[in-house]
């Protein structure tokens, strides 16, 4: 399975709220239950960025001090994650 398609899965299932991104791929890794490089991770953000996929993942909460890191599935990444999900059945 490709990471794009492992990170769908992962937020559709898991919540991953971190400090940073590198804390952030800590936390996908343990989920994912085995290592997947750094610049996969950072690149499959960012193609499901790119496809509206997920939310923005940088944030600064009201009120915060700096900002966290959030998985967070689009309606239209719901929809690809559960898709997959079915065609792996």
């Amino acid at each position: 399975m490709d990471t794009k398609s492992l990170l769908l899965i992962t937020a559709f299932r898991h919540v991953i709220h971190e400090p940073n991104i590198e804390a952030a791929h800590a936390r996908f890794q343990a989920i994912a239950g085995g290592p997947v490089e750094y610049e996969a991770f950072r690149d499959a953000v960012g193609a499901a960025l790119h496809e509206r996929l997920i939310r923005e993942p940088i944030r600064l909460p009201e009120g915060a001090l700096q900002c966290h890191w959030h998985l967070e599935l689009t309606p239209k990444g719901v929809q690809e994650a559960r898709a997959l999900l079915d065609h792996s059945k």
